[in-house]
């Protein structure tokens, strides 16, 4: 990750990260946006969804503000053992992060298609960092590499989230809002994981045509 795109992934990350912070951990978490319109599909939602909205909050942020700092390049490179330290805490906040998720998905508002949007998007969270952790445990750097690009992508889902939610409430309204919900509940996380993937194809054709460039020129 060059400076430029770590800028704009952290900046974009500490903005939602404050805004969640200030509506659920200042304020009054039963008054936040989200909590009032899932009212307005659920009657009530008991304590142990309040303290699983905490926990999911709390540690998805500490991931989200975490995660730019373990893919920048030159961080990475002249702080080894903060990367190690930060990239542990991350993993912690995937954990706790993934599986509050899995059960707030049960209650995602927009139905079947919204729960198992949110299911898919909290399992696949954590098997990517399981797939990052077990890699770089068996010393394969760039396989590593390649499953943080990919499970950041998910954890930025918590940003482009609210970007939809904002582009589907001015093009289609509150009153839409099941329907769009559920569509958002796949598009925050499927396209993120498209251009994943579509980066680790261009970083590995950079690598390859470098590595023909040595031999050819040895």
């Amino acid at each position: 990750m060059n400076k430029k795109t770590w800028l704009l992934f952290s900046g974009l990350a500490i903005l939602i990260s404050g805004y969640s912070i200030v509506q659920y951990l200042i304020m009054d978490a039963h008054q936040a946006g989200f909590v009032r319109l899932k009212l307005m599909f659920i009657s009530t939602l008991n304590s142990f969804w309040y303290i699983m909205l905490y926990i999911h909050i709390v540690f998805s942020i500490i991931a989200l503000v975490i995660g730019p700092f373990t893919l920048f390049s030159k961080f990475r490179e002249k702080n080894i053992n903060r990367h190690r330290l930060f990239g542990k805490i991350y993993m912690i906040g995937i954990l706790f992060g993934g599986v509050s998720g899995l059960y707030l998905a049960f209650y995602a508002t927009g139905g079947l298609v919204s729960q198992l949007g949110f299911d898919f998007l909290s399992i696949f969270w954590m098997i990517t960092a399981a797939q990052a952790l077990a890699k770089i445990k068996q010393k394969k750097i760039h396989e590593h590499q390649k499953w943080m690009i990919r499970n950041y992508s998910l954890t930025f889902a918590a940003v482009t989230l609210r970007i939809w939610l904002v582009l589907f409430t001015v093009l289609f309204g509150f009153e839409n809002f099941s329907l769009s919900y559920s569509m958002i509940a796949w598009l925050c996380w499927v396209p993120n994981l498209i251009i994943a993937e579509l980066i680790i194809q261009r970083k590995c054709q950079v690598k390859g045509t470098l590595l023909k460039y040595q031999k050819t020129t040895s």
